[in-house]
This record gives structure tokens, sequence and C-alpha cells, in this order.
């Protein structure tokens, strides 16, 4: 009997441990955490960018991205059901994948109501080293198209040294800056946080470290 209820008991864990996996994070913000994610991971020219609208699709901005998403309802939200599962259809198989962190982010954003949120959390003007601050923005804005295997305008910024020599012949801040000079990074859709490019610019102004 002792061990039938501790099968019962058992069950019952995995089931609740399964159904909290999702615990609705207040800090996931639409705007900072999964516009980047659609703008690097499929708002590139030949996809869903402004121009091309694969599938009718522009996931640059908020509205774009609302036409394929059911506020509460990730399950009944056609990207998220693109985006997700062992065979997602996209990104494409010869695209950079979406980590396991993006899809949660983006499903805790669809559950908590797909609003379209912005500056939820301070900005730090003390962090702008590379480790803390730079090298994860540009993961998450920049990597989408900058890679190894898609060197969008020659450069691969998944390495230090890319991102130094961006940074050394003013390319890196010019885009990002929107200057007329550089081609405008993130493409198709409006300038980083004004605390983001101080990050960058302090950073740079630094010397541009490894730190």
């Amino acid at each position: 009997m002792k061990s039938k209820f501790l099968i019962i008991a058992l069950v019952g864990f995995v089931f609740l441990s399964n159904c909290t996996s999702d615990v609705y994070n207040p800090d996931v913000c639409f705007q900072e955490n999964v516009l980047p994610i659609f703008v690097s991971k499929c708002g590139m020219s030949g996809c869903h960018d402004p121009n091309s609208k694969e599938e009718g699709y522009t996931l640059t901005n908020y509205e774009g991205i609302m036409k394929g998403i059911k506020a509460k309802h990730p399950l009944q939200s056609e990207i998220y059901r693109e985006i997700s599962g062992s065979n997602a259809a996209m990104p494409p198989k010869n695209s950079t994948q979406l980590t396991s962190k993006e899809l949660a982010y983006i499903k805790i954003w669809i559950k908590m109501g797909a609003v379209n949120s912005s500056n939820c959390s301070n900005c730090d003007t003390s962090l702008y080293t590379f480790s803390g601050k730079i090298k994860p923005l540009l993961d998450l804005w920049c990597v989408g198209c900058h890679n190894s295997n898609n060197v969008s305008g020659g450069y691969d910024l998944t390495t230090y040294n890319e991102i130094a020599t961006a940074a050394s012949d003013g390319s890196l801040l010019g885009s990002l800056q929107h200057d007329p000079a550089y081609s405008a990074m993130p493409k198709n859709t409006s300038k980083l946080s004004a605390c983001d490019i101080s990050a960058v610019e302090k950073w740079i102004n630094n010397g541009f470290p490894n730190n």
C-alpha cells in the first residue's frame, strides 16, 4: 500500500513540476527581450523583413509580430508553433537557431498577454564591460545576421576580435546610432535604447577592452 501511495506522490510531483515550469517572469519585456529575438533571428532580408514579408509576416515590429500571436495562448499562436518543438520550421535549419532561453521568453511574453512593453528595467550606466554588457547585447540583437554562416556587411559579431574591429573603425557605434554614413543597425526597426548605445560608446571610449 505504501508503495502505491509513493508512486502516486511521485507522479503528482512530476505533473506539478511540468505545470509550473513556465512561471510568469515580470522582467520579460517586449522591446528589450522579445523584439530583438525576432529582429535578429527572423527579420533579415529574404525572410520576414518589411520588403520580403515571407508568408505575409513582417517580424521587425510589434504590429507585424502580433498578426501571428494569440495573447495568453502560445500554442494557439501560429508564430510560436512555427518556432517551437523538436521539428521547428523556423528559423530555417541553415540559420542561427533560437535558444531555449529565447523560446522561453517568447512563450512567457505571450502567456502574460503579449503586451507591447518597454523600459522594464532600470538603466545601469556603470555596466559596460565586454562580457557583462556588450557581448550579450550584440548576441541578442545582431548575431542572427552577423555570424560565421551569414557575414552580413562583412562582420561576424560572434567573436571579440571581429567586434573590436567594428569598434575601432567606427562602424559599430555609427550603425547603432543610425549615423547616415553607416548602415543602420538593427535593420528595419528603431534604434537601441539610449542606455544600450551609451554602454557601447563608453566601452569603445575606454579602449574596447576584452573584459
